[in-house]
């Protein structure tokens, strides 16, 4: 079994590449079981998490990735979120690849929402916002550069310096990178806003958000928290990743749609209908419409990705 790090894993993947693997996975499908949670009793400090993510297609190959969540790992200097994952022979059963799930995580978690961005931005979309400075936000730029000609990116984040460190460290070519500390005003002038936080309140604002925008929500993972605003639901074209976790995992969806602002016939599609030509994204003489993409992962992206690394190794 071959053990593949996190350096080996972000080399291996391009992110044209990936968006294009992820495209043909969506519409070829594969089957994904519901993830397993459970909760581990940590003496002395705070709860653990285990989460069992499979996916599979039959008489390929079999994908698990594996999470743990300890919050108090800090504490220790040890990182709270740890994955792995593990890829299987389809027929026999036998581990071939034994890959780093985090560093996975966050390009296929990158390269979903530039597939998406693919059907509803705008073909001549050039300026990004990106809410949020964490571990995701670069590859989310990169990744939405590798499908629409960007040239200007401008990052807020509600703490300024990591916001500013980004700017000046994030460096690719053909685009100017800044930072602001006034959210407002640089979404009012994009063309595509992706957000990766961890916010419970609304950072963007629906009345905010110009003709022709493209809004992208990659956080705000649990029911209870959100990255827009109900007037952003409510004025959008709404599409997600898959209808049965982001209706209920993500509250910028679950939250409008249990105050009655939005209701489920309001969502256009997930990628699974984009990919299939099922449902239309943006066409022609449609640039001035406003469309929203919520984003909570599933472990398919996982499988497409895995697999491509080990084509590239």
């Amino acid at each position: 079994m071959r053990l593949v790090s996190a350096e080996e894993v972000d080399n291996a993947l391009d992110d044209r590449a990936l968006v294009e693997a992820l495209r043909g996975m969506f519409r070829t499908g594969c089957d994904v079981p519901l993830r397993h949670h459970h909760n581990i009793p940590t003496p002395g400090v705070a709860d653990g998490t285990l989460l069992l993510m499979p996916a599979w297609q039959s008489g390929d190959q079999i994908g698990i990735k594996l999470v743990t969540v300890f919050p108090d790992n800090g504490k220790a200097g040890l990182a709270s979120i740890l994955g792995n994952y593990l890829l299987l022979d389809g027929t026999t059963g036998q581990p071939q690849a034994l890959l780093d799930g985090v560093q996975l995580t966050l390009r296929r978690t990158a390269c979903a929402s530039a597939l998406a961005a693919d059907y509803l931005a705008r073909a001549d979309a050039a300026k990004l916002v990106m809410v949020g400075a964490g571990s995701l936000a670069p590859y989310l730029i990169r990744a939405h550069k590798a499908v629409r000609p960007i040239s200007s990116v401008t990052i807020w984040n509600h703490n300024g310096d990591k916001a500013r460190a980004l700017a000046e460290n994030l460096s690719i070519d053909g685009v100017e990178i800044t930072a602001s500390a006034d959210l407002e005003a640089a979404v009012r002038q994009a063309d595509l806003v992706s957000c990766a936080t961890l916010s419970s309140t609304p950072l963007v604002r629906g009345d905010w958000l110009p003709a022709g925008c493209h809004l992208d929500l990659v956080g705000a993972f649990r029911p209870d928290m959100r990255e827009c605003d109900d007037r952003a639901a409510a004025r959008a074209r709404l599409y997600v990743d898959t209808r049965e976790g982001a209706l209920v995992e993500g509250g910028d969806i679950a939250i409008p749609l249990a105050n009655s602002t939005i209701n489920e016939d309001d969502i256009q599609g997930d990628l699974f209908d984009l990919t299939r030509g099922l449902v239309r994204g943006r066409v022609d003489g449609e640039d001035d419409d406003i469309t929203l993409f919520k984003s909570v992962g599933t472990a398919l992206e996982d499988l497409a990705a895995a697999k491509l690394v080990m084509q590239n190794l």
